[in-house]
């Protein structure tokens, strides 16, 4: 655990000094106003707010944000030659992909929780206080699962090429692939491939459950075996480096 934190400290770090985390920042708050805004404005005289529009938003924005936050991570060490440097530190490899991953999922927390005073607003607004804080709770909880197992997949892509553009790509590719198939049951004419197919998507676990306030542990657990065996992997592929 020390040098995972060693790692998680290192990693975090340079979130928060860098430029371009700034930039992602900034592009990502303005979005998710401009989209609570436009969805308040409805409210006035078509619908209530919804609680879950920015979570059921980035449910398809992390298809782009997620490889953003990780893409540098291990291909930037790969081209640069420091993993190798790294690997030779007293830490292991388990700990070098954890560090990371674990940094870039808070920096994700932190931009998602400062996505909560939206709820707090509705509260203020909306004179009847009619906000569901269980939908939105379910939501927000939901989505950070969701985010946690894309950055999984952007990571396992970063240590899989050492070109930062690559990787994005790759990465960008997989999780557009993995958020389509949610649709699947608009594509597919059999219903069992259909739903077997929505089962394997990030989406298929959230737009039917915690987008609608429930939480059931079979999610719960896609989102924990994605994140596991997307990490296993990159693991594997880190120690691979030892051996070139």
């Amino acid at each position: 655990m020390r040098g995972t934190w060693i790692i998680f400290q290192r990693e975090i770090g340079q979130y928060f000094v860098s430029p371009i985390a700034y930039l992602i920042a900034f592009a990502f708050l303005v979005t998710t106003a401009v989209l609570f805004n436009s969805d308040l404005a409805y409210s006035v005289s078509i619908k209530p707010a919804d609680p879950a529009v920015i979570p059921n938003f980035l449910a398809f924005m992390m298809v782009f944000v997620a490889p953003l936050l990780t893409m540098r991570m291990l291909a930037e060490e790969s081209r640069e030659g420091t993993l190798e440097l790294l690997l030779t530190a007293p830490v292991k490899d388990s700990d070098v992909v954890f560090g990371k991953f674990l940094s870039a999922w808070t920096y994700y927390t932190v931009l998602l929780a400062l996505t909560f005073v939206y709820q707090i607003l509705l509260v203020v607004i909306t004179p009847e206080n009619v906000v569901d804080f269980g939908l939105a709770t379910s939501a927000y909880a939901g989505i950070w699962l969701y985010g946690g197992a894309a950055l999984s997949v952007g990571l396992l892509f970063s240590a899989v090429s050492e070109n930062q553009i690559v990787a994005a790509f790759l990465s960008t590719a997989a999780l557009l692939l993995l958020w389509l198939g949610d649709l699947a049951g608009d594509i597919v004419a059999n219903i069992d491939l259909a739903r077997v197919i929505r089962v394997l998507t990030l989406p298929g676990h959230f737009t039917s459950s915690f987008a609608l306030g429930i939480v059931r542990a079979e999610d719960i657990a896609y989102y924990a075996g994605i994140i596991v065996i997307m990490l296993f992997i990159t693991i594997r592929i880190v120690e691979s480096h030892r051996w070139r």
